[in-house]
C-alpha cells in the first residue's frame, strides 16, 4: 500500500503542487452554521451534538479538484464538509460530496484513480486502463455519472451530498446501529445562476445568505443484517432512513484559515456515541490529511 507521502506526492503532481492550498478540494470557502437534532437521532445515538441543542458549526464548500482556480462551471465534485463543535475542545466531523457511489475499496485504487482522473485530457488511457482492470469502479462511476455527480450544481445549496463512511451509533444503552449520512437541499431552493462567472457557486451562496440562512437536513440510513459497514463501496439493501437534524448555514466565515490557521476535517474525529469502522480508506484518510496540512503550513 502507498505510504501517506506517496499518495500526496501522486496526487500533487498529477494537478499541479501550490504550495498553500488542500491537496484535494483547495477551492473552496468556510461559513458560519448550527447544527440542531431530532429526537430520533438522539434516540439512536447518545452523541452530544445529537442531543436537540442547538450546536456551533463550521461549514465549508467546495469543489473536488486540487487547484484552485478551475471555474465552478467545470465538471467536478463538490464537497460539504461539517464539524460539529458542541461543547470547547470537542469537535466531531463528517465529510460529504456529490457522488452518491464510491468506487474504489482500497487506498492503491483510490490515489490511482485520482491521479487518471486529474490526468484524464493529457493521458486519457490511464484512466481507460484503470477502468478496465476494475469493473465494479466503472459501474459505481456510471450510476455516479447518472446522478449528475460531477455537473456542474446550480447551487451549493441545492446538491445533495453523500458521506463515504458509515459510522456506528451508541444509544444510552450502549446498542449499536451502523449508519450512513447523506445531506439533503432544501427542496424550496431555487437558485438562479451566471454560470458565465467563474466563481458563481460563492458568489450565488453570499446573494442567498443576504436573504436568510440556508438549510440542509441530515438523513441517515440505517444498516440491517447483512449490510457491510466495512466496505465503502458496499450498495445497503435496508431502505430505512431518518431525518437526524437541520443544518442552518447563516453567514460565510472569511476570517477562518487566515494568520496562519489550518483547519482539516476529519473523518475519524469523533465522539461519544459514535465508533468508527474498520474501511481501510477511512482510516488511512487522516495520515495522510496530516502530511497534507503540514505542507501547507510551511
Amino acid at each position: 500500500m502507498v505510504t501517506p507521502e506517496q499518495a500526496i506526492d501522486r496526487i500533487s503532481d498529477a494537478f499541479g503542487r501550490r504550495p498553500g492550498l488542500r491537496t484535494l478540494h483547495a477551492k473552496g470557502r468556510f461559513y458560519v452554521a448550527t447544527f440542531t437534532a431530532t429526537p430520533e437521532a438522539a434516540k439512536l445515538s447518545r452523541a452530544a451534538h445529537l442531543q436537540g441543542t442547538p450546536v456551533p458549526t463550521v461549514v465549508r464548500l467546495s469543489n473536488g479538484a486540487g487547484g484552485s482556480g478551475q471555474p465552478d462551471r467545470v465538471p467536478d465534485v463538490r464537497g460539504l464538509a461539517v464539524s460539529f463543535r458542541p461543547a470547547q475542545g470537542v469537535a466531531t466531523d463528517v465529510l460529504a460530496q456529490t457522488a452518491p457511489r464510491f468506487p474504489v475499496r482500497t487506498v492503491d485504487d483510490f490515489v490511482a484513480l485520482t491521479r487518471a482522473a486529474a490526468l484524464l485530457r493529457r493521458r486519457p488511457w490511464l484512466l481507460l486502463r484503470f477502468l478496465a482492470t476494475r469493473p465494479h469502479a466503472a459501474r459505481a462511476l456510471a450510476v455516479n455519472a447518472r446522478a449528475g455527480a460531477l455537473q456542474p450544481p446550480r447551487s451549493f445549496a441545492s446538491a445533495t451530498y453523500y458521506a463515504v463512511h458509515a459510522y456506528r451509533w451508541l444509544d444510552a444503552a450502549g446498542t449499536g446501529r451502523w449508519v450512513r449520512y447523506t445531506w439533503l437541499p432544501d427542496p424550496a431552493a431555487v437558485p438562479t445562476p451566471d454560470r458565465k462567472d467563474p466563481d458563481y457557486l460563492r458568489h450565488e451562496m453570499e446573494r442567498r445568505l443576504a436573504e436568510g440562512p440556508v438549510r440542509m437536513t441530515l438523513q441517515v440510513q440505517i444498516a440491517a443484517e447483512g449490510d457491510d459497514p466495512h466496505d465503502p463501496t458496499s450498495v445497503w439493501r435496508n431502505r430505512e432512513r431518518i431525518d437526524a437534524g437541520v443544518l442552518e448555514i447563516t453567514a460565510p466565515d472569511p476570517d477562518r484559515e487566515t494568520g496562519g490557521e489550518i483547519v482539516v476535517f476529519d473523518p475519524v474525529r469523533v465522539i461519544d456515541g459514535i465508533e468508527l469502522s474498520d474501511d481501510p480508506i477511512l482510516r488511512f484518510r487522516p495520515l495522510a490529511y496530516s502530511v497534507s496540512a503540514g505542507r501547507r503550513a510551511h
